[in-house]
């Protein structure tokens, strides 16, 4: 349990830098048309949400406020056409986490003359919506920041704007970046951030307030970085900032070296490599609120099924296509190991085309990161015609397959930008995991002690995955010996197999050299006859049940002269010394270990990629979300 406690630390820790919902702020007051800055800075955001979007500003009336569902475009064709020119204002880009997206879920909120964006989550909003219903508040949306909202406005009455939003926050529970304005102080923002990122951008008689410095690095390079629990009020005169109690800071002001192409992708090269580094916080973001160690539940809530059908259903289909697919064959081994239950997983474009024998006793899992996959949705809709009850494991809300679903879980995993998955394949993994836990729990396969042990190794990945993001450097110096090789194998066994098959694909997509996937007791009927001193071959190789067969396995590529790059347990050092380069990655349960396998991979692919000069964001002939068959 003293494990436990640390990953809960950890995972509190990992939460400080955004583990919360990926929507995007912008806030400015300038000389500048405040709508034309605030519009080019959520298209700078988008990454950071895309469901929905909002602006709010100042004008002759008051404030004006402008929203619609859609992508940034949508909301730039409606103001633009309406020629809006101010001094001051603030928008949002949205990624649904309460309610669905819509206009009336949209940001920014309004109460009264008081307007409020905010990034996060306000746990306690139930309790202060009652509350404010009971004051005679009517709340229109389904959103927790509308609660927040009315709560300001209330305090309004009698108080100054900043003092009003100090005392809402004290009632608030949860996490949060803020910018809110008020009417009656006109060309005045206050913004406030906890646990959800906040900066502040200082130009030449402009100020800037955003929740990542892409949106105004064109406009200004002078940034302040809030901290926790610290307040910011801008007024064309300038910005000041104190704390919750109202006690000035000092904070110092620093200047961005960056690139704004550069800014967009967090400083990072390449989107694909930042999507790698946010993967403790996807996989946060993906486990936060889903359980409860206190009595080792999954919370079937999430996953929209009842303990009753989960109990009865008699099998279970998986249908994905690609990286998605690999994921649904690890979920695989997961579900058939904890819950005992039989798993069928097939490619989506296969399975119409093979008379599936899908009944109303069984469910189909359905793994899309769009939801829009075309094979995928085909599938989705051979099983409901049958009668069958379908779950996606989707990470785009409102998406098509979410929609036709009867049961969907969000992985939470944020925009994928890269087109080569990869922070979206772990989240799927680790859907995958609960959802075994929960079906174990619903069969009596699993009981309350190992619940919590299979749980708590849970609350360990954010940070063993930060662990395993560390050995990027070795895998760097690494990927100039093999960027030139005419073909890869990855070999694995057991739940490792299907991340053999993600390696591979990886590697393909990325660098465009061949790679194949294999399971390694297959590798004497045939793929055996390609080795030689010219060849890499991958081997994962975690000490596990099949730890020994994996050994013999490296022994007959040694043999033949093949290259090994092996992949093992920190605790394990036999490996090593077998093999011609070694990686090493944290301890975990077996089920746990193939997504830490899965990172080395996913960089070894990525550098290989780079030293071969392709374009890794956008590899050739293909696309983030394939929607034709």
């Amino acid at each position: 349990m003293q494990q436990v406690a640390k990953g809960i630390i950890s995972l509190l820790l990992i939460t400080k830098y955004q583990l919360l919902s990926m929507c995007g702020i912008i806030g400015y007051i300038g000389n500048k048309n405040a709508v034309t800055v605030i519009l080019e800075g959520l298209k700078r955001l988008e990454y950071r949400g895309y469901d929905s979007a909002g602006i709010a500003f100042f004008s002759e009336k008051g404030i004006d406020v402008i929203r619609c569902k859609g992508k940034i475009k949508d909301l730039a064709s409606i103001v633009e056409a309406k020629g809006l020119v101010s001094r001051g204002g603030i928008g949002h880009t949205r990624w649904a986490t309460h309610g669905k997206p819509s206009e009336e879920n949209a940001h920014p909120h309004r109460s009264g003359g008081i307007v409020v964006v905010h990034n996060g989550i306000i746990e306690n909003y139930l309790e202060l919506k009652k509350k404010l219903t009971g004051k005679g508040y009517l709340f229109e949306s389904d959103t927790d920041t509308e609660a927040l909202c009315h709560l300001i406005r209330d305090y309004t009455e009698t108080l100054s704007l900043e003092d009003a939003v100090r005392a809402a926050l004290k009632e608030v529970k949860g996490a949060y970046a803020i910018a809110v304005m008020n009417e009656k102080e006109p060309l005045k923002i206050v913004g406030v951030r906890k646990d959800s990122p906040l900066v502040v951008g200082l130009g030449d008689r402009e100020y800037f307030l955003a929740s990542d410095v892409p949106a105004f690095l064109h406009h200004s390079r002078e940034v302040m970085f809030l901290d926790e629990g610290e307040m910011v009020v801008i007024t064309g005169d300038g910005v000041v900032v104190t704390d919750l109690d109202g006690m000035p800071v000092q904070k110092e002001v620093k200047s961005i070296t960056w690139s704004p192409s550069m800014a967009e992708k967090g400083g990072y090269r390449h989107f694909m490599l930042k999507e790698i580094f946010e993967q403790p916080r996807a996989v946060g973001d993906t486990i936060r609120g889903r359980f409860s160690m206190e009595d080792g539940r999954v919370n079937l809530y999430e996953f929209g099924l009842s303990g009753d059908f989960l109990r009865d259903i008699k099998k279970i289909f998986i249908v994905a296509c690609g990286t998605s697919w690999h994921a649904g064959i690890a979920g695989k081994y997961m579900i058939e190991g904890i819950a005992r239950m039989p798993v069928e997983v097939d490619v989506s474009s296969e399975f119409r085309y093979r008379k599936p024998l899908i009944t109303p006793e069984h469910l189909m899992v359905v793994i899309t990161q769009s939801g829009e996959t075309a094979d995928t949705l085909a599938a989705q809709r051979e099983a409901r015609s049958l009668g069958a009850k379908t779950l996606t494991i989707c990470n785009v809300v409102g998406s098509t397959s979410a929609r036709e679903a009867d049961a969907v879980f969000y992985t939470h995993s944020g925009p994928e930008i890269g087109v080569a998955s990869t922070k979206a394949f772990l989240t799927q993994v680790m859907s995958l995991y609960l959802l075994a836990i929960a079906l174990g729990q619903a069969r009596g396969t699993l009981g309350t002690e190992e619940s919590k042990e299979l749980l708590g190794e849970l609350l360990l990945m954010p940070g063993k995955i930060e662990k395993t993001l560390a050995t990027e450097e070795m895998i760097k110096v690494m990927a100039k010996d093999y960027f030139k090789a005419r073909g890869f194998i990855y070999l694995g066994r057991g739940i490792n197999y299907p991340i053999a098959l993600e390696g591979a694909l990886k590697l393909k997509e990325i660098s465009y050299i061949h790679a194949e996937g294999y399971p390694a007791g297959e590798m004497k009927h045939g793929p055996i006859a390609l080795i030689d001193e010219e060849l890499p071959v991958v081997m994962l190789a975690p000490k596990d049940a099949l730890f020994e067969k994996m050994m013999s396995n490296i022994q007959e590529v040694n043999s033949r002269g093949g290259k090994v790059i092996a992949i093992t347990n920190e605790s394990n050092g036999e490996v090593c010394d077998l093999a011609k380069n070694c990686i090493k990655i944290p301890d975990s349960n077996p089920y746990l270990t193939p997504m830490l396998l899965a990172i080395p991979l996913q960089l070894l692919a990525y550098h290989i990629g780079v030293l071969r000069g392709c374009d890794v964001d956008q590899p050739r002939n293909l696309a983030k979300s394939v929607t034709v068959e």
